[in-house]
Order: structure tokens, then C-alpha cells, then sequence
């Protein structure tokens, strides 16, 4: 390892208040987790908090990791950062059924003064309903996903520190509609529903590999960056671009199609007979009164 790899991978630098916000996140839930346990360990097993901890970690990885000191000089680095934006902390932090452990993990009267009221809030509740349905969630992300994948804008993230945590958050929220209807309606999901999941994430899958196919097959670099940067692994910027678009294809589209074997084999077997997780089912605008 020559002395330049060593010193990047020994520059972290940790964002102070994105690391506060992560950390006192994941203390909020592993105290609602701790008081739900109590009453309904079934609906909240231990899986669930090592999920919701491990999103909060790859997020912490993504911000404060070697990834975001090598993310100018590295395109393949880079992609690896949006991975975790998009694909690894979304589904692991909606596993850990995060809604009810983060309202129960803040005092009482926080919960009825503050989120009570919000949760209340008729046209709210709607844009969340309409957010997270399938049409208007799949298109936020692939629209994001392509758009800030254009030389342009992509530029415009690397060269400001401001548009690139834009970039992230775009990224992170979007995804965050995506998994939204996949992982709400397991175990249980409606009929009609489950089908229209696998076409919901082949579609997905498919502007992923068309974005990691034009990295891959382009044959010249496409962004300007990577030409002039130094690259500290010695690859040529082509070369960078290639295992860049390699890895993105290769990830990001295990973590669409794993799932969607998962829903075939479902509507394939016998159907369940567990009845629905009742905290799903929950009306949301009366939840600060009842916690």
C-alpha cells in the first residue's frame, strides 16, 4: 500500500452534527425498541433493532468514512457512497419498522406536543400516502438516479460541497420512498399489491443497468473530474469508470432482484397465515395520544 493510499484511508473526517443527528437517532429508537419489547417482543424482535442500527451505521460510513475523502478522486468510491445512500441504509433502516420505536423513544410530552399534532395534520397524512405509493415513489428515485448520474449536475455535486450533500439527500429520501411500499406490506402484503412489487423493482433494475451499461461501454471517461484528479489507486480514469459502472451494476441490482425473488417465491407458495403487523395498521394521526 503506498503512503497516499494509506494516508486517504486514515482521513476521516467526521461531521460533527451529522453524527450527533445519527447518534441521538439511533438512541431515540433503542429506547421506544426498549419500551415496545416490553409489551409486544414479537412485533419487534431483536432482528429489527440490528437493522435499524446497522442503516444508521452505513450512513455514518457514507458521511464519515474514507468513502467521502476518496469520492472526488475516485469515481468507483463514489458510487460505493451512493450505494449506501440508496440501497444499503433505506431497506435496513424500514426493517427496523422505524415510525413507532422513534415516536415511543421521546418523552410523552414531546410526543403530544410536538408529533401529535403534525401527525395529525389531514393534507399531510395525504402527501405521505400519495409519496409512498408506487408510481409517484419509483419515479422520485429513478428520476433522481438519473439525473444526478448526468455529467452536468454531477460536476456541479463534486466541485460544491453544498450540492453535494443536495446530492445525498436527493439520494437518501427519495430511496426512502422507494422501499417504502416493498418492505411496508411484508410479511402480508395485499394480492393485487405483490405483483405489481416485481414489476415495481424489475423497472428499477432496469434503469440501474442502463446507468452502469453506459459507464461500462461508454469507452471514454465521462466526467471531467476524474480526468484532472489524481487517482491514488493508479487506475486509469476509464478504468475507474469501468469499476465503477461494474459495481453499481453488479450491487445494485442483487438488492432489486433478491426481493423480488423473495415476493415470487411468496405468490408461488402457500399463502400465509400470519395476520398483518397490526403496527402497520395503525391510524397515524392518533398515534401521539396513544403513545
Amino acid at each position: 500500500m503506498t503512503p497516499e493510499v494509506r494516508d486517504l484511508l486514515l482521513d476521516w473526517e467526521i461531521p460533527l452534527w451529522t453524527t450527533v443527528a445519527l447518534v441521538l437517532t439511533a438512541a431515540v429508537y433503542l429506547r421506544g425498541w426498549i419500551l415496545i419489547r416490553k409489551t409486544r417482543s414479537a412485533l419487534f424482535p431483536v432482528w429489527r433493532l440490528v437493522c435499524f442500527l446497522g442503516g444508521i451505521f452505513s450512513l455514518f460510513l457514507a458521511t464519515a468514512s474514507p468513502l467521502d475523502t476518496l469520492d472526488e478522486k475516485l469515481l468507483s468510491a463514489h458510487m460505493g457512497q451512493h450505494f449506501l445512500f440508496m440501497s444499503v441504509a433505506p431497506p435496513l433502516l424500514l426493517l427496523g419498522l422505524p415510525s413507532i420505536p422513534l415516536l415511543r423513544g421521546w418523552p410523552r410530552i414531546v410526543v403530544r406536543r410536538v408529533f401529535g399534532p403534525i401527525l395529525r395534520i389531514h393534507w399531510l397524512r395525504h402527501l405521505g400516502r400519495f409519496l409512498t405509493s408506487l408510481k409517484p415513489a419509483w419515479l422520485a428515485m429513478n428520476i433522481m438516479y438519473i439525473g444526478w448520474h448526468i455529467p452536468a449536475p454531477y460536476e456541479l455535486a463534486v466541485r460544491s460541497e453544498s450540492w453535494h450533500n443536495v446530492e445525498h439527500a436527493c439520494f437518501f429520501f427519495t430511496s426512502i420512498l422507494f422501499w417504502w411500499p416493498v418492505l411496508r406490506h411484508w410479511p402480508a402484503p395485499r394480492p393485487k399489491l405483490r405483483w405489481m412489487l416485481l414489476l415495481y423493482l424489475l423497472t428499477a433494475d432496469i434503469v440501474n443497468t442502463g446507468v452502469s451499461a453506459f459507464l461500462c461501454f461508454s469507452g471514454r471517461p465521462i466526467y471531467p473530474s476524474y480526468i484532472t484528479e489524481t487517482n491514488p489507486l493508479g487506475l486509469s480514469p476509464l478504468n475507474d469508470q469501468v469499476a465503477a459502472g461494474a459495481f453499481m451494476w453488479v450491487f445494485g441490482s442483487i438488492v432489486f432482484l433478491v426481493p423480488a425473488v423473495f415476493i415470487t417465491v411468496q405468490l408461488l407458495s402457500r399463502p400465509s397465515t400470519h395476520p398483518p403487523i397490526a403496527v402497520e395498521r395503525r391510524s397515524t394521526h392518533k398515534v401521539g395520544e396513544r403513545l
